[in-house]
């Protein structure tokens, strides 16, 4: 098996301490004969318990060995790979490249390890064959990642040679994408030890949906309507949702990414210390063949702030022009952004300063930026009443509404107010009160 992994070229770039890499370096010192029975066994061992891992942190089941070598081949981001993303295969020079490599990754794919575990007296891999995941009532992987390698892996295993398996892959990159961008809805960001920007996938995103929102239908619409156009591909604004605490601000842009996925569109959640990150974000994602939601949630900047400006720079005003794939959603509890003092207005006390209205003018022009604003009020008491009985009613609560909305609005009073937050956070609290199961 290692002198057919080290034959790959394209899929070629293993780390020396990759599953694939290791189990290749057992198997060759098995094939010349040249081990520790007992060494041996112990790596493999240590190998076995590795690709547990795997499967436990991506809820892998079936054939482990099938899901972690189709998991690295739509991991693999590589010239072909993203190619095959953005377009439909063209034969040329580098795909008689990667049908060598499919060949080789095929014949790997259907390795018989009967021999091995016969001649070491271990059944690890025949385990491994047939494997059952521990069901939990709360997942905390990724579901959407596990769904699509192991579909994937079903698919590779019904392939019958290595065109078909070429096939498998290729349908793959161009329907569903590579890398940690194809697999996952969205994203934070870090620093790597050299300052380059890396992408952390949110494995335990909220699957919430517009229709669990009650009300604000206005709302919905509006950003409804511009996403629809951005993955459209047409011409499409930054969205800032501002208003009241608890209105469901944030609820709306993590609804609209979980509507929009299969589509193409994802979420990169930046933090106001990371601004400066910006251009390093926008430069790798700019040629990927999706659309990117940067999100920014409770946007706001005091008086001596100065990230604001990176913000006004990527936004509009910079020499290089926003890529078409991507747009700002902004939530704020402000309207404008940037805290604004009265002296900024006050011409006795800004004596020093002539231009003193590019003051106002400085802090008001961010907010300007974004060319849709949309505006979450907190609700009136009826429309708080209205959210608390379709929650209610949504989550089978039986109790006579005279009884359900007095104990709303005495739950109002004693909790933050009227605001959307506080109807769930109510309809969760009566949820356990009355025995309603999950």
């Amino acid at each position: 098996m290692y002198q057919k992994i080290v034959q790959l070229l394209m899929y070629g770039d293993l780390q020396e301490n990759s599953i694939l890499y290791r189990l290749g370096r057992i198997l060759e010192q098995l094939e010349t004969g040249e081990y520790s029975r007992t060494e041996i066994t112990r790596q493999i061992h240590a190998l076995s318990k590795e690709l547990l891992m795997v499967a436990t942190d991506y809820g892998f089941d079936d054939n482990l060995w099938h899901n972690y070598l189709a998991f690295y081949i739509i991991m693999n981001e590589n010239p072909f790979s993203l190619v095959s993303e953005k377009s439909d295969v063209q034969a040329g020079t580098v795909n008689t490249l990667v049908e060598h490599d499919f060949g080789i990754l095929k014949e790997l794919f259907d390795y018989d390890f009967s021999a091995i575990e016969e001649k070491l007296g271990i059944n690890c891999f025949s385990l491994f064959s047939n494997y059952r995941s521990i069901k939990k009532k709360e997942l905390m992987y990724n579901r959407n990642v596990s769904e699509k390698v192991r579909n994937m892996s079903k698919a590779l295993e019904a392939a019958p040679d290595a065109h078909a398996f070429f096939q498998v892959v290729t349908d793959f990159y161009k329907n569903t994408g590579v890398g940690m961008f194809g697999l996952n809805k969205a994203f934070r960001i870090d620093e790597n030890p050299d300052g380059s920007v890396k992408f952390l996938p949110i494995n335990n995103m909220d699957e919430v949906k517009l229709d669990d929102l009650v009300g604000y239908e206005i709302q919905k619409k509006k950003l409804v309507d511009n996403t629809e156009a951005f993955v459209k591909g047409m011409r499409a604004n930054n969205v800032l949702l501002f208003g009241d605490a608890g209105t469901g601000k944030s609820t709306s842009v993590k609804a609209i990414v979980n509507e929009y996925y299969d589509r193409g569109l994802r979420m990169i959640e930046i933090y106001k210390h990371q601004f400066k990150d910006l251009s390093a974000v926008i430069a790798a994602i700019k040629n990927r063949n999706y659309r990117f939601i940067i999100y920014m949630d409770d946007l706001s900047f005091e008086e001596h702030e100065i990230e604001y400006k990176f913000l006004k720079a990527v936004i509009e005003g910079g020499v290089e022009t926003r890529p078409d794939n991507i747009l700002i959603y902004a939530t704020s509890n402000r309207r404008h952004l940037i805290k604004e003092t009265w002296n900024d207005r006050n011409d006795q006390t800004n004596g020093a300063d002539k231009h003193h209205s590019d003051t106002v003018e400085e802090k008001m022009s961010l907010a300007a930026r974004f060319g849709v604003t949309i505006n979450y009020s907190k609700p009136e008491p009826k429309e708080y009443v209205e959210i608390v009985t379709e929650l209610a009613k949504r989550n089978h609560i039986n109790m006579p509404v005279e009884d359900l909305v007095a104990a709303a609005k005495t739950w109002e009073i004693q909790h933050g107010g009227l605001s959307g937050r506080t109807a769930q956070q109510f309809i969760d609290h009566i949820r356990y009160q009355v025995g309603v199961g999950e």
